[in-house]
């Protein structure tokens, strides 16, 4: 797949269009991929799919509670690049690019320097200032310019449609395996491992603690989670505390802290990728150490008596 940041005029072969944010790269998402795909086969043409960085609503509503991203933008060039795209543009989005009409976005930028054969949305796609650019906007410019426009139907998993927003509101309950059926992969969160006040090593836990990538990615609900871990080259399974350790620290500073089983290696400094596969329970505060040592033992026994949860059509 070839990137490019920003767009000017190029000689892609036919390009074949969609546009969204494509937060989470989503079972949605895959299934517009796919009719993307196909008619970009079927034009014998070059799949395109425009994306914006930052995420739009965190210019267009600045003092709102950010909802948090589901992909960061590494994340999601990996995803895109495994459903099989050809070429990804990244625009960077800004107040100006929020009051760009529809129309001027689809003649300017799509038809004059794309040179687009097709575009392909989906069920709910809006374009432009205010969101004027629906479905209906969008075929009467289709006729105008001569593409082809294709629509995705709504895909429902588990009784109700995929979205963003839902796979946010799963993680924010906690709700980790619904969250990964509609993602279709488990949820990662990728940082750096730096060093902490090391009182898991004290009581037979020691962790690595996770400097996030970006820090806009979004966290699951406070509590330990059953992961497994990419570090040092290898997989490992572990258990994950995501919360303010409130039986050891007064601090409430946010922490995301993981204990790999049969592990025992310095990684200070290093990347490491942590995939939640369930919830194990929620954020305590326990009487002493003692006690949270006890409950860390039944955590890991109930860790390691789980199946690992498969995921069907996992992309990651």
């Amino acid at each position: 797949m070839i990137t490019h940041h920003g767009i000017k005029k190029s000689a892609i072969h036919r390009p074949v269009v969609t546009i969204g944010s494509f937060d989470g790269v989503h079972r949605g998402h895959h299934a517009l991929l796919e009719t993307l795909l196909a008619v970009t086969r079927e034009l014998d043409g070059q799949s395109v799919v425009i994306t914006f960085d930052p995420h739009p609503r965190e210019i267009l509503y600045p003092m709102e509670r950010k909802p948090g991203i589901l992909s960061t933008l590494a994340e999601k060039t990996a995803l895109l690049e495994q459903r099989g795209v050809d070429r990804l543009v990244i625009l960077p989005f800004t107040r100006e690019t929020g009051q760009v009409e529809y129309d001027a976005f689809v003649k300017h930028l799509l038809v004059d320097t794309v040179g687009i054969q097709a575009l392909v949305v989906g069920h709910d796609h809006r374009l432009g200032r205010g969101r004027a650019g629906n479905h209906e906007n969008l075929r009467r410019l289709a006729d105008e310019h001569a593409f082809i426009l294709a629509r995705q139907p709504l895909v429902e998993t588990l009784g109700a449609g995929v979205s963003s927003t839902r796979i946010r509101d799963a993680l924010l309950t906690g709700n980790v395996h619904l969250a990964n059926e509609l993602l279709g992969y488990r949820y990662p969160l990728t940082g750096t491992v730096v060093p902490g006040e090391h009182v898991g090593r004290q009581i037979g836990f020691p962790t690595a603690n996770l400097r996030l990538d970006d820090d806009r990615k979004l966290l699951p609900a406070p509590g330990v989670y059953a992961i497994e871990a990419t570090a040092a080259g290898e997989l490992y399974r572990g258990m994950l505390n995501v919360g303010t350790r409130p039986t050891v620290s007064t601090a409430g500073r946010l922490s995301i802290e993981a204990h790999l089983f049969d592990f025992d290696r310095d990684i200070y400094g290093d990347a490491i990728t942590l995939h939640l596969l369930d919830r194990v329970r929620g954020e305590r505060k326990f009487e002493n150490v003692n006690e949270l040592k006890k409950q860390l033992l039944r955590d890991k026994h109930s860790v390691l008596a789980r199946e690992t949860p498969g995921i069907a059509g996992e992309a990651l």
